[in-house]
């Protein structure tokens, strides 16, 4: 009982997280649209659903806080209480600190700080300035509001538990402990009629049924609403038994004739009636994230196994066997498709999350400035979802700090006085693209190439474009405004915005208009765990090449061969197409191959060529990570297993392409050498 009990506690956290998270985005929105009744509602429920989830576990510190909000909030719903900024900002601040009651709760053995209780004084003091006069706060112990002239009703409450209800990971005593926070429980009679055979019994079932008395100033509907979450697995009746004096308790045939007869005729409005039911969804289960991870290694290690098995079958002289293999291996497949799809997740919940960063940042910077949200929908691996977070965040507190412009200085440019940042996101060839834009003043391109001269990132003579001039904010050590977040004290180098998302296989570049704004592009893999790749060869090792960064393979002729060793550059049908040597780029041993190829290879707006021996086709490639001691390898992202049990490199693409922009970078411009990137 214990551990289901732990299971339930662990769901409360999970999805009181996440009721807070949607009742902050619905303030957020009741704050742009005041007469926004459905953001209200949504509010209201959000807050409602909390305080009884957490009266369930005796959390008596957020059911108090959260029914004062709750409370304030149905005075919202009546038109009591207007919406304006001071109140939004209070229920945000409510939000935030019922967060923290909630991470309490999820750190065991903690109490709250002094700090985070005198907090919660504090809120529950400036929420009463929103409630009727006739209204006390309540006490935390206490956790329910009463006014002085309340009177107490016996209420006599019929109870009988669904079968199922310990598996649903509900407590049935956990419903009594609530009851005696809203008064006294004078009875409490166990009903055990239900209980079937030894033979036939099943420890996991619920058989049990309780008959309460209870003396509170609490409402019928207040009653009822503890029962919310357990609706469509038990029948409860409720009844004033002041209002039936013959009648002080129920049994089981003749309960719910009696407990109709003792309904309370007039309900408050803010009550749901009994017969209104939370709509159960049986379409989703929650998985623990640890275990979908668990399930995508053990998918990955299978596509190795398998493709072992179809090596073998390959090299055995059995059509049966081969056919079999291939069987297999389709299915591997389908398979490794839907246990990625299942860790994929719409990056707007992330999106979402920043709407409150927008709105606090730009009240602090004294601008207006509006978040503009597409894309929501795009789906990307959960663990990249996770890591991305943090860029993004320092991206947008660099757009609002010392992108865009004062009301006053963008009014004098002729624009209008609010700023807009916006975040988009889409697919885009295998891989996601998240776009940070803000319509502010833009870089100073003369001073970025000034400032790179200075640090020798830029060699004097060398011809950039704009776009490689904006880039080199990015690079470390690079300390002029437009490139460094420096809010409130927290000063952040794009190098570390950079260097994060480069640990996520991705690639962030800039783009910028004098006086128009500016544009920050991230690219990033959709998954971190598996990619098909294309595989080659130098000597006897092998290399794989992420296959949707590939455009097309090209035999090199002796002809080329020289040419491209001279000047490092390939003539592809009149393109200018730089070239990589990877044997002479990992250093390996021995003369070329006499037969040599080009992979060319795309990524964003760089192309090169990378010059392999042999071409070994399409493969479906498990990524594992390097170790530490690889940590600062260049041009390798990670390794994969073979179906032979040889291990293959899997390139970092975008590093070498880098690396091809840099060199150029830094060297002057001779007036017969080709563009630094080919387009």
């Amino acid at each position: 009982m214990s551990i289901n009990l732990d299971q339930a506690q662990q769901t409360f956290i999970v999805e009181a997280r996440e009721l807070l998270q949607a009742m902050e985005q619905s303030l957020l929105q009741l704050e742009s649209e005041p007469g926004d009744q459905d953001a209200i509602g949504a509010i209201f429920r959000a807050a409602h659903t909390i305080k009884g989830s957490a009266g369930l576990f005796g959390l008596a510190s957020i059911v108090g806080v959260t029914h004062i909000v709750e409370d304030v909030l149905d005075r919202l719903r009546e038109g009591n209480v207007v919406v304006d900024a001071a109140l939004i900002a209070l229920l945000l601040k409510c939000g935030d600190h019922m967060l923290e009651l909630v991470e309490v709760v999820a750190n065991r053995g903690e109490t709250p700080t002094p700090a985070v209780l005198e907090r919660g004084e504090a809120l529950r003091e400036a929420l009463s300035a929103y409630q009727p006069m006739r209204t006390v706060t309540a006490s935390v112990e206490t956790a329910e509001v009463a006014d002085d002239t309340a009177v107490e009703v016996l209420w006599h409450i019929s109870l009988r538990f669904g079968v199922d209800v310990f598996r649903n990971g509900m407590d049935p005593l956990s419903f009594l402990r609530y009851l005696e926070t809203l008064g006294q429980v004078l009875q409490v009679t166990t009903l055990t009629d239900s209980i079937p055979p030894i033979d036939r019994w099943d420890p996991e079932s619920c058989y049990l049924g309780f008959e309460i008395g209870l003396r509170s100033t609490a409402s019928h509907a207040t009653l009822n609403e503890v029962f919310d979450f357990v609706r469509d697995d038990c029948e409860v009746h409720i009844r004033a038994v002041d209002e039936a004096p013959e009648s002080t308790a129920v049994v089981a045939g003749d309960r719910v004739a009696q407990a109709e007869q003792g309904v309370v005729a007039a309900t408050p409005q803010r009550s749901a009636p009994a017969t209104e039911t939370k709509p159960r969804d049986g379409n989703y289960v929650r998985v623990n994230a640890d275990k979908l991870d668990e399930l995508i290694n053990l998918v990955g290690e299978l596509v190795i196994a398998s493709a072992g098995s179809s090596l073998l079958a390959r090299s055995c002289d059995n059509d049966p066997l081969q056919e079999a293999t291939s069987t297999v291996s389709a299915l591997v497949e389908e398979i490794l498709d839907g246990a990625l799809h299942l860790r994929m997740i719409p990056i707007g919940d992330t999106f979402n999350r920043f709407r409150r960063v927008v709105r606090d940042i730009s009240q602090e910077l004294g601008k207006d400035i509006e978040l503009i949200i597409s894309g929501a929908e795009t789906e990307l691996d959960k663990t990249v979802v996770e890591k991305i977070g943090d860029p993004l965040m320092h991206l947008l507190r660099n757009a609002m700090d010392h992108g865009i412009e004062s009301a006053d200085a963008r009014q004098a440019a002729g624009k209008s006085g609010k700023g807009h940042l916006s975040l988009n996101a889409y697919h885009d060839s295998g891989s996601i693209v998240i776009e940070i834009a803000d319509d502010g003043a833009g870089l100073n391109r003369e001073r970025i190439l000034q400032k790179a001269q200075e640090r020798g990132l830029v060699a004097s003579g060398a011809v950039l474009t704009d776009q490689e001039i904006y880039n080199l904010i990015f690079e470390a050590g690079f300390s002029t405004a437009e490139a460094v977040t420096n809010l409130s004290g927290r000063g952040v180098g794009m190098d570390v915005v950079k260097r994060n998302i480069t640990l996520l296989r991705g690639t962030v570049d800039l783009d910028s208009r004098p006086g128009e704004g500016t544009v920050v592009r991230i690219r990033l893999p959709l998954t971190l765990a598996i990619i098909n790749g294309f595989l080659v060869a130098i000597d006897q090792s092998t290399y794989v090449i992420p296959l949707d960064m590939v455009q097309e393979c090209i035999e090199l002729d002796e002809r080329q061969r020289q040419s491209s060793r001279d000047d490092g550059y390939l003539d592809l049908r009149g393109e200018v197409l730089p070239l990589v040597d990877l044997r002479e780029h990992f250093s390996h041993e021995g003369p070329a191959s006499r037969r040599q190829n080009v992979v060319v290879v795309r990524y964003a707006e760089h192309k090169a060529g990378l010059v392999v021996d042999d071409l070994l086709g399409e493969f479906q490639t498990v990524i594992k990570p390097l170790g530490k001691l690889f940590g600062a390898l260049r041009g390798i992202s990670g390794s994969t297993i073979l179906g032979s049990g040889a291990v293959a490199l899997i390139l970092d693409v975008p590093a070498l392409l880098n690396q091809i922009v840099q060199l150029e970078a830094r060297t002057p411009q001779a007036p017969q050498s080709p563009p630094v990137v080919a387009r």
